[in-house]
This record gives structure tokens, C-alpha cells and sequence, in this order.
């Protein structure tokens, strides 16, 4: 397995290169991060300090490497100084975004996002391989909408399912905002896990992270989000971490090194 940056954006986006595929290989493209928000304290609106774009955009990071690590650091003049880690492992990567915040103002909300996106092999567009876990088990994100499965792509695209960890269930099951269909699953999950099964069922791609409030997938990108959040007072430092794990075996297996390592997972100020 290679961790490699991809070329085609400038803004930071990595790859996860499957053993005998080619670096051109684009089944797992991590965009790092897709946003960076914000919210200052009292406030009931965030706000963006950082919002992706694909192609030729914007200023490269200046890379590092450092062993298995991928690193660069941005600063976000007034507001906040960031460090985006990714540690290649034997079974994934561990990604760690540090920030600290610069200004002299309280933020109720730091959020850096992971958008893990999966294509070719991977891609689960009617969601009939990703998967969460409840209290009795195994349940595909989806399973209450089964009409996803025949309706025309127009109708069911664009959307987002969503499935409650720490945050309470919402009460309305589907909403329609800016013209993309939100879909609540009604009970919530008891692991800040998500997984998809290769269409041959030869690997396993799961996203975890040590807590969070709901997680979540956008189909049309097969993405798979966990997105771990923090406050932070003026001059304190959290850091943020999540691992997508690519391994071969069953669900069950993976769910169990997901658990095993969850704790090693930093979500601290």
C-alpha cells in the first residue's frame, strides 16, 4: 500500500494506493482537508476559513515527508494555524489535523473536515455496501430507504444519509435544503464507524474516529465521514484524528481492529 500526493489538485489531496494497482489509481482519494471551519462562541453561524477546490487552484502546500508521515502546515492569518498529518500504516492511514487557535476570540466549534472519496472498485452509489454498526449489529446506512434501489439516480441524487452517534435522532426523517435530499436514519449507532465492501468483496474501506456527533456518507461520492469536532480558547492547540482503515477480511473484522485502536485516537485540547 503507498500514500502519495496527487498531482491534479493543488490544494492538498492524497491517495491511497492499493498493493499491485498503479499510482494513477484513484479508487481512494483523500481530500485533506475539504473545509476548515469555525464558530465563534455565542455565534449560531459558522464560518469557512477554508474551502476546497479541485484542478489547478490556489497555493500548493510546501510538503514534507518524515518517515511514513506526509505533512504541511497553513496558517489562517487571525484565526487559527493548522498542521494536516498522514501516517501510512500496516492496515491504513491515521490522518491528524492540529490546530490551535491565534486569535483572542472563544470558538464554540473547530472543525477540519476528511473527505475520504472511493471510486472504480469502492464506488456504492445506491449505498448496498456501506454499512454501519448498532447495538444488535450490522445495518447498511440506507436500509430505510428502500426504494433507493430503483428509483432513477435523478431522483435519488443529489443526497446525503445520516445516522446519529452522540447527537440526538432528528425527529424529521427526510428534509430538502439548497436543492440536496437529507436522509435521518432513526436510530443511532453505538461506534463512530463507517465501511465499504469492494464490489468483489476483496477489501474493506472503513473511516472511525474516537468520538463524534453523527456519521454520515454522500453517495454520488461513496464519501465516508466521521468529522470529529472541538472548541478551543484563545492560544489552546486540539487535535483531531481519524483512520480509514483498508483491510481484507469481513465486517466483523474490521470492526474489531477499528474498536481495538479507536482509543489510541487523539480528540483532545
Amino acid at each position: 500500500m503507498q500514500l502519495i500526493v496527487a498531482k491534479e489538485n493543488t490544494q492538498p489531496t492524497l491517495r491511497i494506493v492499493l498493493p499491485g494497482h498503479p499510482t494513477s489509481d484513484r479508487a481512494i482519494e483523500i481530500i485533506f482537508p475539504e473545509h476548515v471551519t469555525i464558530r465563534l462562541h455565542g455565534d449560531t453561524d459558522a464560518s469557512q476559513l477554508y474551502m476546497f477546490q479541485p484542478g489547478q487552484y490556489g497555493e500548493r502546500p510546501k510538503w514534507k515527508q518524515s518517515g511514513q508521515s506526509l505533512e504541511y502546515e497553513r496558517t489562517f492569518p487571525g484565526a487559527a494555524h493548522l498542521l494536516a498529518r498522514a501516517t501510512l500504516e500496516e492496515d491504513g492511514v491515521r490522518f491528524q489535523f492540529r490546530l490551535r487557535n491565534e486569535s483572542k476570540k472563544k470558538y464554540d466549534l473547530v472543525l477540519a473536515i476528511l473527505d475520504p472519496r472511493l471510486t472504480s472498485i469502492f464506488h456504492d452509489v445506491r449505498l448496498e455496501r456501506t454499512y454501519v454498526h448498532h447495538k444488535d449489529g450490522f445495518d447498511l446506512l440506507a436500509s430505510e430507504t428502500p426504494a433507493r434501489l430503483t428509483m432513477p439516480l435523478d431522483k435519488w441524487l443529489p443526497a446525503r444519509y445520516l445516522v446519529s452517534f452522540t447527537w440526538p435522532v432528528p425527529s424529521q426523517r427526510v428534509e430538502d435544503r439548497d436543492g440536496i435530499r437529507y436522509y435521518n436514519k432513526s436510530r443511532a449507532v453505538d461506534a463512530p464507524f463507517i465501511a465499504t465492501i469492494a464490489k468483489d468483496s476483496s477489501w474493506v474501506i472503513a473511516s472511525f474516529t474516537r468520538n463524534t456527533g453523527n456519521v454520515w456518507s454522500n453517495p454520488e461520492l461513496t464519501c465516508q465521514h466521521v468529522d470529529p469536532q472541538a472548541a478551543l480558547s484563545p492560544g489552546e492547540e486540539t487535535v483531531l484524528e481519524t483512520k480509514l482503515l483498508v483491510a481484507r477480511g469481513s465486517l466483523e473484522d474490521v470492526f474489531k481492529i477499528a474498536m481495538q485502536q479507536r482509543g489510541s485516537l487523539k480528540l483532545s485540547n
